[in-house]
């Protein structure tokens, strides 16, 4: 079980106060906050062992090395990937969807070919197919959503059909919470020979991973949404399809030979990473995984579940106040979204702001999500280890406030 009033104590930014008033964090969708071992790792990389990575045969490169693949090690391990060598480092989710779609799609969709995708997507993993799409002259093809914001899938042998070259899903909708059914979805791809990239963003924060009992062929999330710091993404891939897809960028580190006219590729993962990596963020990475596996991510899961059942049904009692998604835990991770149809969000957002309470208004990166919603914006709430169950009466109480403000 998670205690996150002991757990608080781990993170120096939630004792602050905003407005005169004390914190309450609801933005971690958006990115999560980091405890003390993470920011500590962080300054003693710097501290102590500052050094480029894998080029020296002095001690300072040597620990440093040392430190930056034992993380790599320790993401292959979260995820339970085959080996370390499947893990790239990227700079975000989004830079790790691009490499895919620069050094494996470009290389494998052709003309007629289907690229599935859903409304739920965030536009990291959208425009990037959209574009491939164009170039290739495939076909972008939308899985829908119902009025209750879970995916349609009643015609989903008609969407996902021998012409789909490649599924790209979202696990959990960043903007509904929305958690699809992966695996299941995996398996009908798999019936038609279709590769599958996972959007892990939202999920791996929040739920146990294992790449491969889900049987993907990438795998995409960032650190700084799981207590790491920002700069820090992870791209998983199989193998065997790393190794046939082409570098997505060039230059030092990710070659093994250079002559005149030509140069040959870097062994894995390395033929991905040119250039000096972002080797102290990577570190302390490796302190955010660890402090998750010490709480057990099936203990951050159960957490969620019942901070989100009880601000659910605290919220559910607002008069004027409209819940989108699932608003069911057993398919909804710690993300809630509303509308309050006599108030703009970001004004909720900013009423809520000068109380001490954070949370994220906006499209969410997700407009075509809100095109479907018929909607401009919504207010999220999102919840994380150290949230609190008198954090969401806050909330509750503060909306309440601010539908009799705005009504006068």
């Amino acid at each position: 079980m998670i205690n996150p009033i002991l757990i608080r104590s781990d993170f120096p930014i939630l004792s602050r106060t905003v407005n005169g008033v004390p914190l309450v964090y609801f933005d971690n969708a958006a990115t999560t906050q980091k405890p003390t071992s993470v920011i500590d790792a962080l300054s003693n990389y710097y501290l102590t062992i500052n050094s480029n990575v894998h080029r020296g045969v002095h001690r300072l490169s040597m620990e440093a090395t040392e430190e930056f693949e034992k993380a790599r090690i320790s993401v292959a391990k979260f995820i339970n990937a085959k080996s370390s060598r499947s893990i790239v480092w990227t700079r975000n989710t989004t830079e790790s969807i691009n490499l895919v779609a620069h050094s494996w799609a470009k290389k494998n969709i052709s003309k007629g070919d289907k690229i599935v995708v859903s409304q739920l997507e965030h536009h990291s993993n959208l425009v990037p197919w959209q574009q491939i799409a164009m170039e290739r002259d495939a076909q972008l093809v939308i899985i829908p959503i119902s009025d209750e914001g879970v995916l349609d899938l009643s015609n989903i042998d008609v969407l996902l059909d021998s012409s789909t070259k490649l599924l790209a899903i979202t696990h959990i909708s960043n903007a509904l919470g929305t958690i699809n059914p992966v695996k299941d979805l995996i398996s009908l791809a798999r019936k038609h020979d279709a590769f599958v990239l996972v959007d892990g963003a939202q999920s791996a924060p929040h739920l146990p991973i294992d790449v491969q009992d889900l049987d993907c062929d990438f795998f995409v999330f960032s650190g700084h949404k799981m207590l790491g710091p920002t700069g820090i993404g992870v791209l998983y891939t199989k193998e065997e399809i790393l190794l046939d897809m082409d570098p997505f960028l060039t230059g030092g580190e990710m070659v093994m030979q250079v002559w005149d006219q030509k140069a040959s590729w870097n062994d894995l993962p390395m033929k991905f990473e040119a250039g000096t990596p972002n080797i102290a963020d990577v570190i302390a990475f490796g302190s955010a995984i660890s402090y998750l596996e010490n709480l057990g991510m099936d203990n951050v899961r159960k957490h969620e579940i019942d901070l989100t059942k009880y601000a659910l049904e605290a919220l559910s009692k607002i008069d004027g106040l409209n819940l989108l998604g699932p608003c069911d835990t057993n398919n909804q991770a710690g993300v809630i979204s509303f509308d309050i149809s006599s108030i703009h969000p970001h004004d909720v957002g900013t009423f809520l702001d000068q109380r001490g309470i954070a949370i994220r208004t906006g499209h969410h990166c997700s407009m075509p999500l809100m095109h479907r919603l018929n909607l401009p914006a919504t207010a999220r709430a999102s919840f994380y280890i150290y949230n609190t169950f008198e954090e969401v009466d806050k909330l509750v109480d503060s909306i309440v406030g601010a539908i009799e403000f705005f009504g006068k």
